[in-house]
């Protein structure tokens, strides 16, 4: 009887120090002293407020447009959302980190010093500033734990690469995640770190040069000066390419083989590079076309641009309104008697 009574107590002990910790937390069971509970990377913050900035900026030019009529509304609607389009993929391309990605179903121990082992999907992800690296368990939940991780590692000037994976490293992240961020360090036999450092380091500058000539272009074509508008839209275009170079080379030095097992994980460029490569290509037709119709077909461009709308309605207005009074003044004329024309004469 004594010792049922002594595990009734012990029970009740327990029970009173759940309740306890339990009215310590927050919500959700979150304990206000202690790390909060690791969650995924959904998406990428500076991507979300650049795409935001911009639709700002169409839907204001959007509203202007209800104000403009006939084929004018068109014409302004297509200058402004290919003009929108191509400063929006300038900026975002250059925070993105799918400029080169690949993935592998794998089956790897999941942690050090444990030979337990999980089926995961294993991605890399590589951008101008650094490389994430995604591990997502198949299903998520396995060993009692969710296992979703998308860790990124930053190389870009004023960032130490070295560190950060120290930091990993004592984070106990995931042996996938270690063993794929450890090819890219600086003293990894590998050698690709410099490589990707000063591509993605010389491939973003070119980008913003990019964007400072596609705002030179904007106001040039906004003072109908379309030579040089269509000179600064060409540069734009070639800048871009120039940035695609600049990360091309880095496809010259074979990526270190990332082995699981039998499973071998390749990348190959992603849709940033690919985005990139299309808009400037745009840009190069656009450019070509304003600057040869500046050159051989004046006339014809400033139709296109709509360059004497207005002035050709303010022009049949004033003749309509002139003509309306001079055929008023004569039409009284005619109806004074003639005696009153000689008075007034």
């Amino acid at each position: 009887m004594d010792g049922t009574k002594e595990i009734v107590t012990a029970i009740q002990e327990n029970n009173r120090y759940i309740q306890r910790t339990t009215e310590m937390t927050f919500y959700d069971g979150i304990f206000p002293f202690y790390p909060t509970s690791r969650t995924p990377v959904v998406f990428n913050t500076i991507q979300i407020v650049v795409i935001i900035i911009f639709l700002v900026f169409l839907v204001a030019f959007l509203v202007i447009l209800i104000g403009i009529r006939g084929i004018e509304k068109l014409h302004w609607f297509m200058r402004v959302t290919l003009s929108l389009f191509i400063g929006a993929v300038i900026v975002a391309v250059n925070f993105t980190n799918d400029w080169e990605r690949g993935y592998a179903m794998v089956n790897t121990t999941y942690k050090s010093f444990s030979n337990e082992k999980v089926k995961a999907e294993v991605g890399i992800h590589i951008g101008l500033k650094g490389v994430n690296v995604t591990l997502k368990g198949l299903p998520e939940t396995q060993l009692h734990e969710i296992i979703n991780y998308n860790e990124e590692f930053l190389w870009q000037f004023g960032l130490n690469y070295e560190s950060q994976y120290r930091k990993g490293l004592e984070r106990g992240l995931p042996n996938p995640i270690l063993y794929i961020a450890e090819k890219f360090t600086p003293n990894s036999p590998c050698g690709v770190y410099s490589q990707y450092r000063v591509s993605g380091q010389y491939a973003s500058a070119t980008m913003w040069v990019a964007l400072c000539a596609w705002m030179l272009s904007n106001i040039l074509l906004w003072l109908l000066v379309f030579l040089y508008g269509g000179y600064m839209i060409l540069v734009t275009g070639f800048f871009m390419i120039f940035s695609l170079i600049s990360f091309g080379t880095t496809r010259h030095t074979p990526l270190c083989a990332i082995q699981f097992d039998d499973m071998k994980l390749q990348s190959a460029l992603g849709p940033s590079f690919w985005l990139t490569l299309a808009t400037a290509l745009l840009c190069l037709i656009i450019g070509v076309t304003i600057v040869a119709m500046s050159i051989f077909a004046p006339t014809r461009m400033s139709k296109v641009f709509l360059m004497n709308a207005s002035n050709n309605e303010e022009d049949s207005y004033e003749t309509s309104f002139y003509n309306q009074s001079y055929s008023d003044a004569f039409k009284v004329n005619q109806s004074l008697p003639l005696e009153d024309l000689e008075k007034a004469v």
